[in-house]
């Protein structure tokens, strides 16, 4: 893979592939997506597993050797109109950090609560001397009109040929946590995919099952883990999986991750939440 953003990267791990690649579940053999079906009868039946105003903050480190530091903090906010909703992920590397390479990122989505499938999807990142923005424009035909600018220079815009099963990384977020997960297999890889850049990417996620886990400054709960396939490049050397822990309640929100890289392991870790849609309660203390 290119050069890909290092802190979206992150955020992927967080919100996409979180256990969240889900989303793009479908059997392996005749194809009959989950998903989407089961999100749009949630939401006519306003038993979504988000509302409006929901807000949620994550904390992102690093460990490698004697080294173990919090190295940024991600935010994702979600707001609704009549007929769709949109959500807002703003992530900065820590004051400190950024006297060594700083970083802003800013994701933006736009879903049809109608057909829960993603309308428009904006891409901000902004790192050191290096900058990239991707615009989306996704059509009835599942293709995407995708306009890409690197460093200040736009690209041709580019046609990228999707199907029903192909998202932006947050909607893809909000798309698998509306997945039913009994009905997903355990210990089997299920194909995920999202478009970045100019590329859709196929990866896979593994249901692991349930676990206790504990989150530092904030308790203990009961959770889902799934692994997640990882693609290669700057950040993971593509042999690795992703492990994620997904809260075990009605708002299924990703609340832990890790990952080995090339050189030591990134973390992620929820810090704060407010306005969910249900009680939390996975949380047992």
């Amino acid at each position: 893979m290119k050069r890909y953003s290092r802190f979206a990267f992150l955020f992927v791990a967080i919100y996409a592939l979180s256990f969240g690649g889900a989303f793009s579940l479908f059997a392996q053999n005749d194809e009959v997506y989950m998903g989407s079906e089961y999100a749009v009868k949630l939401a006519r039946e306003r038993r979504l597993p988000f509302k409006d105003g929901e807000q949620l903050t994550y904390t992102l480190g690093y460990k490698w050797g004697s080294i173990n530091s919090d190295v940024g903090e991600g935010v994702i906010t979600t707001s609704f109109a009549d007929s769709t909703f949109s959500a807002v992920i703003d992530g900065r590397t820590t004051k400190l950090f950024d006297l060594f390479f700083k970083v802003r990122e800013h994701f933006e989505t736009t879903v049809s609560l109608r057909t829960m499938r993603p309308l428009k999807f904006l891409r901000e990142s902004h790192e050191g001397k290096y900058s990239m923005i991707n615009r989306y424009t996704f059509n009835p035909d599942y293709s995407i009109n995708a306009q890409i600018v690197r460093m200040g220079e736009a690209a041709p815009d580019t046609l990228l040929q999707g199907n029903a099963y192909t998202y932006d990384l947050v909607s893809l977020y909000f798309s698998a946590r509306c997945i039913d997960f009994t009905n997903v297999e355990l210990d089997t890889k299920h194909p995920i995919a999202f478009a970045i850049d100019k590329t859709i990417y196929n990866l896979y996620f593994v249901y692991r099952g349930k676990d206790l886990i504990s989150v530092k400054g904030i308790g203990k709960f009961n959770a889902l883990k799934f692994n997640v396939r990882l693609v290669a490049g700057e950040v993971f050397t593509g042999n690795d999986e992703m492990t994620l822990w997904v809260s075990d309640d009605s708002n299924k929100i990703p609340l832990l991750f890790e990952s080995k890289i090339l050189k030591g392991t990134v973390y992620g870790r929820l810090k704060k939440y407010k306005n969910l849609a249900w009680p939390m309660s996975s949380k047992i203390k």
